[in-house]
């Protein structure tokens, strides 16, 4: 690959799960015994009025495509009396993108079609035997899982899906490059240490098997303080190998790269306040160090109708900062930022700075509205000017507990077109972008 894209499209399953709550439908169930079968579903069409040529394989012109992806299997847990217990989950992941455009920025072409492994994975709670840590204070599972740290400024899954349009296919992971239907990591061992308040923290060994991320190894530790007025954190993660075969000439670096984090979230005891944020930096073996950072507050009026809700957020990753496998852990802005620029057009979370005003409303316990608004500032132009504004305008809509409707246009405005070296092919015109998502969880 010719640039380093280590990037997700949205992670709609927490938006999913901000909306409706995922269910499962119970096989076997005793005091101590649960066998569930798990299915979810995700359907989405998408339009973009302009093309990218990030991946190098698109035209002048619109897109229209469709996704699917539909995940079913198994998860259960079983008590061991005073000696903690024990659970597991297996799943298959089926997935699709239709249509011969393809996405806006070509990373599929409308012919992927592949069912995988998803979940499996092996773990074991200590219950009570450790009173000083809490319930469930020890926690080791092992093999294919999800993995997020944090806030998912570093770490928040496996999660980026190209398809075939890319060196003949050789990053394929079978389309549905939005809607993520992978996005659990290949190979983990994780100790997780500590109740739900205190001093706990994780120790991790993580393989991933993602060609398109040049396939990383990597150690990752982590150390926090939770309280309910704020949750503050350390991260330390260690890149001991990478597959040179897959890896683009950017993700070579990542080759014993080492990247610490600080960070903080919270609404310091003041109820409808809410705070975050979080400095990261790298240290690489062949290039200068780099960091990323953000600071976000926001506000809810939780005494007006509808509770109106509005946010800020600044945030600054350096020219050579390797996002690495950010994603999405709060809905719509986070840690993809616009719809268009974080999926097609970039920024990709590198060489960029970035405002955020972010507004939303609920008018009822099914249904919220909101805006996003950006403004992406290239801090390095000699590596293209991607500078844009965008706005987006969404719905969430709980339909039934089972089934979620999201439809959401956006707005994208680049300052230069890909002839004088932004992404957008042919024009900087305004792209008209929707889409429409349905989710279903049983």
């Amino acid at each position: 690959m010719t640039r380093n894209k280590s990037l997700k499209p949205l992670l709609l399953a927490a938006i999913v799960g901000g909306t409706g709550q995922a269910q499962a439908y119970a096989l076997y169930e005793t005091t101590d015994t649960h066998l569930n079968f798990d299915l979810s579903a995700m359907y989405g069409l998408f339009h973009s009025q302009e093309n990218y040529n990030v991946a190098g394989v698109k035209d002048r012109g619109t897109s229209k495509w469709t996704e699917g992806v539909l995940k079913y299997g198994f998860s259960g847990d079983h008590k061991l009396g005073e000696n903690g217990s024990v659970y597991g989950a297996f799943s298959l992941a089926s997935s699709a993108t239709w249509g011969s455009d393809g996405d806006a920025a070509g990373w599929t072409n409308g012919t992927e079609r592949t069912t995988k492994i998803e979940d499996a994975k092996l773990g074991w709670r200590s219950g009570s035997l450790f009173p000083v840590l809490g319930e469930d204070g020890i926690d080791i599972s092992t093999g294919r899982q999800n993995i997020v740290i944090g806030d998912g400024f570093l770490v928040a899954g496996d999660a980026l899906n190209l398809g075939k349009s890319i060196s003949d296919g050789l990053y394929n992971r079978g389309g549905a490059y939005y809607l993520t239907p992978r996005r659990n990591f290949d190979e983990t061992l994780v100790l997780r240490i500590g109740g739900k308040e205190g001093w706990r923290g994780d120790l991790m060994k993580i393989k991933s098997d993602n060609r398109s991320q040049g396939m990383p190894e990597f150690y990752a530790a982590t150390l926090e303080h939770v309280t309910a007025p704020a949750t503050f954190g350390l991260t330390y993660l260690d890149v001991t190998d990478i597959d040179e075969a897959y890896a683009s000439s950017a993700q070579l670096d990542r080759k014993d790269m080492k990247v610490w984090s600080v960070r903080g979230q919270g609404n310091a005891g003041v109820e409808n306040l809410f705070l975050s944020a979080e400095y990261a930096w790298q240290e690489k073996r062949s290039s200068r160090d780099e960091n990323a950072w953000y600071a976000e507050a926001g506000w809810k009026f939780s005494e007006v109708p509808f509770q109106p809700y509005v946010s800020y957020r600044f945030s600054r990753f350096s020219e050579g900062y390797d996002p690495l496998f950010y994603g999405n852990t709060r809905g719509y802005g986070t840690w993809f930022q616009g719809e268009v620029a974080s999926n097609y057009a970039g920024p990709f979370s590198t060489n960029t700075r970035i405002h955020n005003i972010g507004a939303k409303i609920t008018p009822s316990k099914s249904l919220e509205v909101g805006l996003q608004w950006f403004d992406f500032q290239t801090l390095d132009k000699s590596r293209g000017d991607l500078n844009a504004r965008e706005l987006d305008l969404y719905l969430n809509w709980t339909v039934t507990p089972n089934l979620s409707v999201m439809p959401l246009v956006g707005l994208y405005t680049p300052d230069k077109s890909a002839q004088d070296g932004g992404t957008q092919l042919g024009s900087n015109d305004s792209n008209l972008y929707s889409q429409l998502i349905f989710a279903f969880t049983y």
